[in-house]
């Protein structure tokens, strides 16, 4: 494989260990990248590696040091850091399996596809990847990566496996914070009626290749201009007006009543009919106009 492993070590079920090779199944996407120009002269800022008292010092001569009080130190060189026993470097051992949708998806962080290192592997790793398939589900464990141990998961993928990073309990803040001043009240029918037609209207399958990065294109885009221009500032184009705040149940009716109106929407005996209502929700909406 041309890749090279990010990880390579053994996955360890019980007394079956099945060696393996972990690969970012990820990549950064197209970004644009500034540096940091000194504009009377036009030349870029460089960063030096400055002691107080001594200046700049040789990139050698730098070790990692834990602050335990102010100003004092302990001294760590990486040799020393990566010394440090844990057996989670080089296995990956598989202690609890749980159904998928048990895990909130605030906790997942980053995939990495997991292959077996070689043929005598291969049967073992099968096995594993099968049963997850069977049993439906996901194996957890505790994996350390560049200096710093995740809980992993792993559930199949294809021919393969697929091990995700997960976060810490300490490293996910919780929702009620954010979420506790949101009502709890029951939309209105036919408001609902209106935005599930949206939905369908817009429902379809997941094409990633359908997105593209329109961030990084305008900024190519500005960049153009800019460099045309021989250095002349671009003045910004105007910005649609922001929608107004606190709009009222008409408001919304009226604007989900015209997003279906637009090129492509549904017929409207594609729709739900409002008629199956009952009177009394029917004049509820017709008080909330008259009180708007």
């Amino acid at each position: 494989m041309a890749a090279r492993a990010y990880w390579q070590g053994q996955i360890r079920l019980a007394l079956v260990s099945i060696p393996v090779e972990i690969y970012s199944a990820t990549k950064s996407g197209a970004q644009i990248q500034f540096h940091q120009i000194h504009e009377p002269s036009g030349k870029r800022i460089r960063y030096e590696k400055v002691a107080p008292g001594v200046g700049a010092v040789d990139p050698d001569e730098i070790v990692k040091g834990f602050e335990y009080e102010k100003g004092h130190y302990v001294l760590l060189d990486d040799s020393e850091i990566e010394a440090v026993k844990l057996e989670s470097k080089k296995t990956l051992e598989l202690t609890q399996f749980v159904d998928a949708d048990e895990i909130d998806v605030l906790y997942f962080e980053k995939p990495y596809y997991v292959v077996p290192a070689d043929d005598l592997a291969e049967e073992a790793f099968i096995v594993l990847r099968e049963a997850l398939k069977r049993t439906r589900k996901v194996a957890l464990g505790q994996l350390t990566l560049r200096g710093r141990e995740y809980i992993v998961s792993l559930k199949p993928c294809g021919r393969g496996i697929i091990l995700e990073t997960l976060r810490y309990q300490d490293e996910v803040n919780k929702a009620q914070g954010y979420f506790r001043d949101i009502s709890d009240a029951k939309p209105d029918e036919e408001l609902l009626d209106l935005a599930e037609t949206l939905i369908a209207k817009k429902a379809a399958p997941f094409k990633p290749g359908e997105f593209h990065n329109r961030y990084v294109d305008a900024l190519k885009d500005l960049i153009e201009k800019k460099r045309k221009a021989k250095g002349g500032r671009i003045e910004a184009e105007p910005e649609e007006e922001a929608p107004k705040r606190g709009g009222n149940v008409v408001d919304l009716m009226a604007a989900l009543k015209k997003s279906l109106e637009k090129p492509g929407a549904k017929p409207a005996s594609a729709r739900k009919p409002a008629a199956k209502k009952t009177p009394a929700k029917k004049t509820a909406p017709a008080k909330r106009r008259a009180a708007g």
